[in-house]
């Protein structure tokens, strides 16, 4: 909770992507603070949050009533959202359920359509931990699983192991996620339903969406379907970088601080 009691503008919510936590948009919330509240929470199941006996409840329904919980608890009656990837589909849930609640919203490289094999190819990685013993081997790991992220600087591939790897009991780094998430993913694959709808909610306030121009995730086929069925959207292609944007690059920083200025 990043959290200026005199910061003029509208809060932000910064949801983080199915297997992430608060830590990717630390940098990020340092840059929006203090002009406004920044707020990003660790879903159940990832970072400092608990795990979930039941892998049944790692579903969008039960964290979109997590986090209206947690706008209740902390008196927060209109907010901005920030989502990468499964949060930005989480957004697009608020954003059918509380409309009145979202003063606008910022979707990173996710859209209403996500090839099946890319669900395939995240729950088999999601769904089994490799734990390591070094922050070099974590590194390593983590550029293997995402080749795409576009980091040049070695500082921001050891951030990005943070952001993805733990120091357990067992004095090993572990995956910061509940595997079982991958389980909840697989059970639900051939029951997706269709998102196009949560989309077009977002019609009634200003959005602005990001894409990796290497992203397999959001396809350029989407990309351009979603400026199609809301124009209204404001898009920005970020090169260089896959799934997903780290919403620090200079590209990107600029559309947000644009973005949030038109927003009171």
């Amino acid at each position: 909770d990043y959290d200026f009691r005199d910061a003029p503008g509208t809060p932000v919510l910064c949801l983080p992507g199915l297997t992430r936590s608060s830590r990717d948009y630390h940098r990020l919330a340092i840059r929006l603070a203090p002009g406004r509240r920044v707020i990003c929470p660790d879903l159940r199941g990832r970072g400092r949050s608990g795990r979930d006996p039941d892998w049944r409840h790692y579903v969008p329904t039960t964290y979109i009533d997590d986090l209206r919980h947690v706008l209740a608890a902390l008196g927060l009656d209109r907010i901005i959202v920030i989502g990468t990837s499964m949060g930005g589909l989480l957004a697009m849930g608020l954003g059918l359920l509380m409309p009145g609640g979202l003063a606008g919203v910022v979707i990173n490289d996710v859209g209403p359509a996500v090839p099946a094999g890319e669900v395939t190819r995240i729950a088999a990685y999601v769904g089994s931990d490799r734990p390591v013993k070094r922050w070099r081997d974590a590194v390593a790991s983590v550029k293997t699983l995402f080749p795409d992220l576009g980091y040049r600087d070695d500082r921001d591939w050891l951030r990005a192991a943070h952001g993805t790897y733990r120091r357990g009991a067992d004095g090993l780094l572990h995956f910061d996620w509940d595997p079982a998430i991958a389980r909840a993913l697989v059970e639900g694959a051939g029951k997706v339903p269709d998102l196009w709808p949560l989309f077009g909610a977002l019609r009634r306030m200003p959005c602005l969406a990001f894409r990796g121009a290497l992203s397999k995730v959001l396809t350029p086929e989407t990309f351009a379907a979603m400026k199609r069925a809301n124009p209204d959207l404001i898009q920005v292609t970020v090169p260089g970088v896959g799934h997903t944007p780290s919403l620090v690059e200079p590209e990107a920083i600029a559309a947000i601080e644009t973005f949030l200025a038109g927003i009171a």
